[in-house]
């Protein structure tokens, strides 16, 4: 799972870019989708319970937070999407790049409501719709909670985010006694 590669920069564009088109176009189809077959105001039941499908204009952020200040939410996706391209690019490991970039097209798909919908500077609402009983969302807020999962995966897997990282880790392993070596041994010689 350490694939980090400093010369391979087109890699992690080509990378990028695929990931960010796939995962904008299925948010964006389906908000459309969304808007279009649920805008009446229907509740449509998919797993009883568990799932189904309600069209909400969501001015705020999860769970509705911060519904009065959708502009600053704007703002600070902004700012996260600016950050998020900047890690992707600067990362030297391919795992990273696609995380950082599904975390990238969920915060930008909402965004994009955000300045769509907008009555005012940037306090426009976000569609959702994937209603989970306590909470309805989008397939933004998914690949947002994918991305999350990747990361803390990555961080786990001890996957070096630069080549720099990875040429540390390595040294680190190369300085590390071998467990069968002379200093590890008792005074029995075991």
């Amino acid at each position: 799972m350490k694939n980090v590669s400093p010369k391979r920069p087109r890699h992690r564009v080509a990378v990028f870019v695929i990931v960010a088109l796939v995962a904008l176009l299925l948010d964006r189809l389906t908000k459309v989708w969304a808007q279009a077959a649920l805008g009446d105001g229907k509740t449509v039941i998919v797993i009883p319970k568990l799932l189904g499908l309600t069209l909400v204009h969501n001015p705020g952020a999860s769970l509705g937070m911060g519904s009065s200040v959708t502009w600053l939410i704007s703002c600070l996706a902004f700012v996260a999407c600016v950050a998020l391209i900047y890690l992707a690019f600067t990362t030297a490991s391919l795992w990273w790049t696609g995380a950082l970039t599904l975390a990238f097209a969920g915060a930008f798909g909402n965004l994009i409501d955000r300045v769509i919908f907008a009555h005012g500077f940037l306090n426009g609402s976000v569609v959702d719709f994937l209603n989970y009983g306590w909470s309805v969302g989008n397939v933004a807020d998914i690949e947002l909670g994918i991305a999350a999962v990747l990361v803390i995966i990555l961080l786990l897997a001890s996957v070096p985010f630069s080549a720099k990282d990875a040429k540390d880790s390595k040294d680190i392993q190369d300085t590390k006694e071998p467990v069968g070596s002379v200093e590890n041994r008792g005074a029995d010689g075991r």
